[in-house]
């Protein structure tokens, strides 16, 4: 299956999920080629953003595993690149 890059974008408001978000980050390691985290301690969330080059499937699998997570809200963002000539 061919990569394709594809953001995450993480709402992290409870402390408590911050070790199961990890784990699943940790699983799709292969995948990840950045990311970065911010705390927003006056608001009491955590915002982490996840730049990932891998399969739609494996960006769909991680996205709901996250989202599944009590106390973290998850989008994604997604673009397919042509098919070169």
């Amino acid at each position: 299956m061919d990569n394709r890059p594809a953001l995450i974008g993480i709402m992290l408001t409870d402390p408590e999920a911050a070790e199961k978000m990890n784990a699943a980050l940790h699983e799709y390691r292969d995948y990840i080629i950045g990311r970065m985290g911010i705390p927003c301690r006056d608001m009491g969330v955590s915002l982490v953003s996840i730049a990932l080059s891998a399969p739609q499937n494996a960006i769909s699998a991680l996205s709901g595993k996250l989202g599944s997570i009590k106390g973290i809200s998850a989008k994604t963002i997604t673009h397919r690149v042509p098919e070169k000539q």
